[in-house]
């Protein structure tokens, strides 16, 4: 008497658990579709955009990230270095060259999330375009490490993976035309330990 009943429940409990599992994990398993990859930095140019593939829209839904204007940003992010190994506090790293063109950039040090870490009291976890120390050439060279540094530093978190999190604000580059000869600055660890 309650057979039917109860294998039509446990197949509607299969079924939409099942459904729900696998699309949280095909959301948390990509950001989109369209990614450009430029050494270590990788972006996403529709993500932030109304013509965001549905990806995209529910991670930036999800996330509650301002939408930008095709041409107003563009997010470039970087786990590893240009050697494709993992970024982590325990090595240093330095990060050097130009930038796309760009009225203001942002460089942050994130989790795992994407979300910034807080860094000790009185050491830096961000750096912008208009605090970066340049060189007459007008290229830069910032290092990421634990230990103080001379010039520009960031500070790293004392353990654990990290990445990297360069956004590009009103940026021609954010277009679709500026994409075609874009170059990154050069992410390449230095030293681990007390190196």
């Amino acid at each position: 008497m309650f057979r039917v009943p109860l294998l039509v429940a446990l197949s509607l409990l299969i079924a939409f658990g099942g459904g729900i599992m696998f699309t949280l994990f095909a959301l948390n398993a990509t950001s989109g579709f369209g990614a450009i990859k430029l050494g270590a930095w990788q972006a996403f140019p529709e993500m932030q955009t109304a013509d965001a593939d549905p990806y995209a829209k529910s991670h930036r839904a999800r996330a509650g990230r301002l939408l930008y204007g095709t041409a107003e940003g563009l997010v470039f992010t970087a786990s590893n270095d240009d050697s494709g190994a993992r970024l982590t506090a325990g090595c240093s790293y330095r990060i050097s060259g130009q930038t796309p063109p760009a009225r203001l950039w942002t460089l942050f040090i994130a989790g795992n999330d994407g979300e910034p870490l807080a860094a000790p009291p009185g050491r830096p976890s961000t750096i912008n375009s208009w605090i970066v120390l340049r060189n007459p050439d007008s290229t830069f060279s910032i290092t990421v490490s634990s230990s103080a540094r001379a010039d520009n530093w960031l500070a790293l978190p004392a353990t654990g993976n990290f990445r990297l999190v360069w956004t590009l604000l009103d940026s021609p580059a954010a277009s679709s035309s500026g994409l075609i000869d874009l170059t990154m600055p050069k992410l390449e660890k230095i030293g681990c330990g007390n190196v």
